[in-house]
C-alpha cells in the first residue's frame, strides 16, 4: 500500500494570489500542486477574452505562476495539475511549453478535452436532447437562446492517464473542481474504477481544498476562534490533503503558514456551494452524511468514513448565452422621508425614459442603510439602485445613466449618486442542464503525442456495500524522492470517466419538512438502501420527534451510546439573541440557486438546531425566500442542516441584480437575524 498522496492546491478562483503556488511548492513536502480557476463566470469572461484573442480563453494567470514553480517543481519530482485550460486547454498547453523552452526547462505536458459542446448544441436539440435548465425545468430548444459557451463537467480518469503517462503538468479544461484530487489519488494508489468509497473519499478532500484558504480559516464565522488557533497576524495559508489508500484524508498545512485548520474549518467548506448530501460527481456520488471528522493534531484534522456509489450517467453541462446589455445607477437617499423620495425619483427616472415597460427588464431596489437620528451623515443614507436591461445597447447605455444624472437639480432633496454616468455592458445568462455522459467523448493528449479516448464509468454497477468501517491511514510522511508505484498506463486506461453533478430538486414544488433523515422535498424520505448505507458507517441512526439516538460507533460529533432530546434543550428560558450564537454557516451559489450550510459546535446545541430550524422558521428568517422553492437536508454526523433555495440569485451572477450575486454574505446575514434562543446558549 503506498503512503498518503500529498496534494496541495495553490489556487481558488481566477484572481486568487499568484504567489501562492510558489508559497506551496517551497513551503514544505508536496507530492501534487493543484490550482482550481473555474466558475460559472468565469466561463463567461473567458469566452469575452477568446472573442478578442483566439489565443486567449484560458487561465493566463497560471502561466505567471509556472515561470516562478517550474524549475522547483521538477527537481522535487513534483506533479501540476490545474484546470486554467478553460476554453482552451491545447492553447494554454502550447504556451506553457513555450514557457518552459525559455527557462531551459523539458516538462512533460499533458492536456485534456472533450468537454466544450458549444458548437454540438443544434445537433443535441435536433436529437432530441432538451438540455432543459435544471432549476426551472423549461427546454433549452424553442427558449430562443443561442449559447455562447456549453461544457460539460468531467471527471479525474483522464488526469489518472496523463500521470501514469509520466505528464508532469496536466492542463485541463472544464473538470469539476474536486476531480483534481479525485484523478492526482486514483493515479497515486492505482484506484479501479469501483473503489466507490476511496474515490468518495478524494471527492470529499477536493471539496475541502478546492478553494483554498476557506480550508483554512479564510471566511470562518468566529474570530474569536481564529485568533486563538491562529494569533499570528496574516493572510491564511493554503490547505493540503494528504490522500490515503483508503480515501481517508488528513486535511493541513504547511508549518508556519498563517490560518489554521479545525473540524469547524473543514465543516464549513463540506458544507460549501452543496445541496443533497448525494454529492455527484462524474466519477462517483459522494455520500456527505456518511462523514466522519477527528482532530489529528494541531492544524490536522481526518476525514473518513466517506460512503461511495456509482456515478448516475449524466453529466453535467454549465452552458452561458449572451442575455443583452445592462446598466446600474445607485441614486442616494438621505435622511427622513426615505420612501417617499425613493418613489418620487423612480418615477421621475421612467417618466424621463418613457416608461420601464420600454426596457425588457427593469430592477428597482430601495436599500435601507439608514437610522433615526443617525451620528454621522453615512449613517442616514439609502441607495435606489435601479438596473435596467435590454437587447438594445443603446437604450440602456448613456441615454439610461444621463437620464439618471438629470434629476440632480429637480429632483429630491439631497439628491446624489454613487458614480457619474456609466455605459452598458454586456451580461451573460447561466444555464445548467445534464446530459447521458455517452455523449461526450472525452480525450487526453498524452506527452508524446498520442491521443487516448477516455471512457465513462458505468452508472449501473452492481450494489456496493461499503465496509463497516475503513482503516484509518496513518500520518503521511515527507514524500519519497521517486514517484509512487502506481497503476500502470494500462490499468488505467481500464477505468475511465463518468458523468456529473445530480439534477437539482424539481423547482415546482415548495420544499415540506419530514422527520428523520429529510430532503426537504415533498414527500421525500430515505430509501432503505440508503439507510443501511448509512447505518454501517455511523452507527445505528434512530429520529423520532426531535430525539436523536446514535448507537453502536462513535460519530464525528463524539456522540457515542448518547440519546439527545432536543424538547430538553429547548424547554427552558428562551432570549431573543442571534441564532449566530449558536451556529456558524457557509453559503456561496450554483447558478440561480443558493445554499445556506449552517452547524454547531456541541451535539446539544445541534440537537435544538436540527429541531428548531424547520424551513418555515428559515423562511421567517429569509423573507427572500418567502415565495421560492427551499430544500432542507440534514448530516448529523457534521452538526449540519443545509439549505437550498432555488432561484433566490436569479440566472446566476453574471445577470443577477440582487446585492450579493453569489451569496457569499447570506449565511452571515442568516447568522445576525435573532430567534428565541435557549439561555444557556446565548451566555
Amino acid at each position: 500500500m503506498n503512503r498518503p498522496v500529498l496534494i496541495a492546491n495553490a489556487s481558488g478562483f481566477y484572481g486568487d494570489r499568484v504567489a501562492a503556488m510558489r508559497e506551496v511548492i517551497e513551503g514544505g513536502p508536496v507530492d501534487v500542486v493543484t490550482g482550481d480557476y473555474l466558475a460559472e463566470l468565469t466561463m463567461l469572461i473567458l469566452w469575452k477574452a477568446k472573442r478578442k484573442d483566439p489565443s486567449a480563453g484560458c487561465a493566463k494567470t497560471f502561466l505567471t505562476q509556472l515561470d516562478q514553480v517550474l524549475g522547483p517543481a521538477l527537481d522535487r519530482r513534483i506533479k501540476i495539475v490545474v484546470n486554467a485550460g478553460g476554453l482552451n486547454p491545447s492553447g494554454l498547453a502550447e504556451q506553457a511549453g513555450e514557457l518552459a523552452a525559455r527557462l531551459g526547462l523539458h516538462p512533460k505536458i499533458a492536456w485534456i478535452d472533450g468537454d466544450d459542446l458549444s458548437g454540438r448544441i443544434g445537433e443535441l436539440t435536433a436529437a432530441g436532447h432538451d438540455l432543459a435548465h435544471l432549476d426551472t425545468g423549461q427546454p433549452l430548444r424553442g427558449a430562443g437562446v443561442e449559447p455562447v459557451t456549453a461544457n460539460a463537467y468531467l471527471g479525474g480518469w483522464g488526469i489518472a492517464e496523463a500521470l501514469a503517462a509520466g505528464a508532469d503538468l496536466v492542463i485541463c479544461p472544464r473538470v469539476t473542481d474536486a476531480s483534481l484530487v479525485v484523478g492526482s489519488a486514483a493515479w497515486w494508489h492505482g484506484w479501479a474504477r469501483d473503489d466507490f468509497d476511496a474515490l468518495a473519499g478524494a471527492v470529499a478532500a477536493g471539496h475541502v481544498i478546492e478553494c483554498g484558504p476557506q480550508a483554512t480559516g479564510g471566511n470562518y464565522p468566529w474570530p474569536a476562534d481564529s485568533a486563538v488557533e491562529s494569533p499570528a497576524v496574516g493572510r491564511p495559508g493554503y490547505p493540503i490533503a494528504e490522500v490515503a489508500a483508503d480515501g481517508a484524508s488528513v486535511i493541513t498545512k504547511h508549518p508556519g503558514s498563517g490560518g489554521f485548520v479545525s473540524t469547524g474549518t473543514v465543516t464549513a467548506q463540506l458544507l460549501y456551494e452543496i445541496g443533497e448530501p448525494g454529492y455527484a460527481n462524474p466519477d462517483v456520488v459522494a455520500h456527505f452524511d456518511t462523514i466522519r471528522l477527528t482532530d489529528d493534531g494541531p492544524n490536522r484534522v481526518r476525514i473518513s468514513g466517506t460512503g461511495g456509489s456509482a456515478p448516475s450517467g449524466s453529466l453535467k453541462v454549465a452552458i452561458n448565452y449572451a442575455g443583452g446589455y445592462r446598466n446600474t445607477m445607485t441614486l442616494v437617499l438621505t435622511g427622513l422621508d426615505i420612501e417617499s423620495k425613493a418613489a418620487a425619483a423612480q418615477a421621475q427616472l421612467f417618466d424621463l425614459l418613457g416608461g420601464k415597460e420600454r426596457f425588457d427588464q427593469a430592477d428597482v431596489r430601495l436599500l435601507r442603510f439608514d437610522r433615526p437620528d443617525a451620528p454621522t451623515n453615512a449613517q442616514a443614507t439609502a441607495h435606489l439602485q435601479i438596473t435596467v436591461k435590454d437587447r438594445d445597447r443603446a437604450l440602456v447605455g448613456r441615454a439610461f445613466s444621463n437620464a439618471a444624472v438629470e434629476l440632480y437639480l429637480g429632483g429630491y432633496a439631497g439628491f446624489h449618486t454613487t458614480t457619474p454616468p456609466t455605459d452598458a455592458t454586456e451580461f451573460g445568462v447561466y444555464w445548467p442542464t445534464l446530459i447521458p455522459a455517452d455523449l461526450v467523448t472525452q480525450r487526453v493528449t498524452l506527452p508524446n503525442g498520442t491521443t487516448r479516448t477516455i471512457a465513462h464509468t458505468p452508472a449501473h454497477t452492481p450494489a456496493h456495500t461499503p465496509a463497516h468501517t475503513p482503516a484509518l491511514a496513518p500520518a503521511a510522511p515527507a514524500p519519497a524522492a521517486s514517484a509512487p508505484a502506481a497503476a500502470s498506463a494500462a490499468s488505467v486506461r481500464s477505468i475511465a470517466a463518468a458523468p456529473a453533478l445530480a439534477p437539482a430538486a424539481p423547482a415546482a414544488t415548495p420544499a415540506t419538512q419530514t422527520s428523520g433523515l429529510t430532503t426537504g422535498n415533498a414527500s421525500s424520505t430515505i430509501s432503505p438502501d440508503r439507510l443501511a448505507r448509512i447505518t454501517a458507517r455511523s452507527g445505528e441512526l434512530n429520529f423520532s420527534a426531535g430525539t436523536f439516538t446514535a448507537h453502536s460507533g462513535q460519530t464525528p460529533s463524539g456522540i457515542v451510546n448518547a440519546e439527545i432530546t432536543a424538547r430538553s434543550a429547548g424547554a427552558g428560558e428562551t432570549v431573543r439573541a442571534p441564532l449566530g450564537l449558536v451556529c456558524g454557516a457557509r453559503s456561496g451559489d450554483k447558478g440561480g440557486i443558493a445554499n445556506v450550510g449552517l452547524w454547531t459546535r456541541v451535539d446539544r446545541e445541534y440537537a435544538w438546531l436540527r429541531e428548531y430550524l424547520t424551513v418555515e422558521r428559515f423562511r421567517e428568517l429569509l423573507t427572500e425566500a418567502a415565495d421560492l422553492p427551499v430544500h432542507r437536508y440534514e448530516l448529523p454526523n457534521l452538526r449540519a442542516v443545509n439549505f437550498v433555495v432555488v432561484g433566490l440569485l436569479g440566472d446566476g451572477v453574471a445577470s443577477a441584480t440582487r446585492p450579493d450575486p453569489q451569496a457569499k454574505g447570506l449565511g452571515e446575514y442568516i447568522r445576525s437575524r435573532y430567534v428565541d434562543l435557549p439561555a444557556e446558549f446565548a451566555r
